[in-house]
């Protein structure tokens, strides 16, 4: 069984997003819960909403079936690149610079490691 989140528009690079993703990348749910709560990155904060994101994804989708925690793996986690705003800032002799705010997605997949034993 496996779910995913999608958490869109994250108002931070992907780049410095992609530093907390790796460091979770393919552990278990709750030991990768356990690092975020740890790092001292801003983009932690997000990373660790979608997961418990998609772990309550999992659990709504199969309400007969008893999930325990402990046995989810994230499958994947994926960052990619969202729109950018675009500012400006005054800069010497009357001229301007572009100022590029990037945003990222974050997609996790979750899954429970029977179905990781099947794949």
């Amino acid at each position: 069984m496996e779910a995913r989140a999608i958490n869109r528009y994250i108002r931070s690079s992907p780049r410095k997003m992609r530093v907390v993703v790796n460091a979770v990348r393919g552990k278990r749910v709750a030991e990768a819960l356990a690092i975020l709560r740890h790092l001292p990155h801003r983009a932690a904060r997000p990373v660790e909403k979608t997961i418990r994101s998609a772990v309550y994804n999992l659990i709504e989708k199969n309400p007969e079936e008893r999930i325990d925690e402990a046995s989810l793996i994230i499958r994947d986690i994926r960052v990619d690149e969202g729109p950018r705003l675009k500012r400006w800032r005054a800069a010497p002799r009357g001229r301007a610079v572009p100022i590029r705010r990037r945003m990222s997605h974050l997609t996790v997949v979750v899954a429970t490691t029977e179905s990781e034993a099947e794949a």
